[in-house]
């Protein structure tokens, strides 16, 4: 449903931007398209910082005591 409403939305809306001329309609169409790559640039970037943030973070220490020990018993 939700689909066909934006096509149909996105239709007329191509429809009014070609009425406008292509100096007008050609510029609105451009900012409209490059203003939701960055705002998708934007979200990606939010969603990798938060899932960083729930990564247990590794311990400089034990990982080197545990090399240590492997090196221990070889």
């Amino acid at each position: 449903m939700y689909l066909l409403l934006s096509i149909i939305l996105s239709a007329i809306l191509g429809y009014l931007l070609l009425m406008m001329g292509p100096v007008i309609g050609g510029f609105l169409a451009f900012s409209i398209v490059a203003g939701c790559l960055f705002r998708a640039l934007y979200l990606l970037s939010d969603i990798h910082k938060r899932l960083l943030k729930n990564e247990p973070k590794t311990d400089k220490v034990k990982e080197a005591y545990e090399n240590y020990l492997k090196e221990k018993q070889d």
